[in-house]
């Protein structure tokens, strides 16, 4: 049972992030030209996307950390409860308090990014930056940190990108005519996970 709980929770939250990823991407077709064009440079058209291939897209990779940043793939992590009665920066915490990490309020937070609402991969965010989401840069903690964090980080992460990198190599993507990229529905429906409360409705071209 364990095991086919991971295996929902991992492909539910790879395939909303990438839904997401490429809602954004679609919503700013400047940046969408810009991932398709290092995508092509990189990977050309006489041969499919690999795995290995990904380390060699800093852009893609930026773009899928911005979309990730404000659409985190589960807004509040897993519930944690104190061991301990705690001090935490005034805040008296008694032991056996649960306690939620709400990552979507930290990828919006003025105090750590700036323009935060806006998806913006071209700037310092993330180009040039260390900034990454394995634990150690509190302002992007989507998977937890520390001993306690989200095991399935490693696979997630790659499968994600791989997935991204493959529809966006093998596909040019289309909005229906009664649909424009600043009409598209971003409303969220939250819960355990971050969904789009509307499905993306998009067309595929083979390129």
């Amino acid at each position: 049972m364990k095991h086919q709980e991971m295996f929902l929770a991992g492909s539910e939250t790879t395939s909303s992030s990438v839904e997401w990823a490429l809602t954004e991407l679609l919503r700013h077709p400047e940046a969408m030209d810009k991932v398709k064009t290092e995508i092509s440079k990189v990977i050309g058209p006489n041969r499919k996307f690999e795995e290995s291939d990904i380390d060699n897209l800093p852009y893609m990779q930026a773009v899928t950390k911005e979309s990730l940043r404000l659409h985190p793939p589960i807004p509040f992590l897993i519930p944690r409860e104190t061991i301990q009665d705690t001090k935490f920066m005034g805040y008296d915490v008694p032991k056996g308090t649960r306690v939620l990490v709400n990552t979507w309020a930290i990828g919006r937070n003025p105090e750590c990014w700036g323009d935060p609402v806006s998806f913006n991969p071209d700037t310092k965010r993330f180009v040039g930056s260390k900034v990454d989401v394995k634990g150690q840069h509190y302002e992007l903690i989507l998977f937890g940190a520390g001993r306690k964090m989200c095991v399935g980080l490693p696979l997630g992460h790659r499968m994600m990108h791989f997935t991204l990198g493959l529809l966006l190599h093998e596909f040019d993507w289309e909005l229906p005519e009664c649909i424009s990229p600043k009409s598209i529905n971003m409303d969220e429906s939250l819960g355990g996970t971050s969904r789009k409360h509307d499905s993306l409705k998009v067309i595929p071209i083979k390129a």
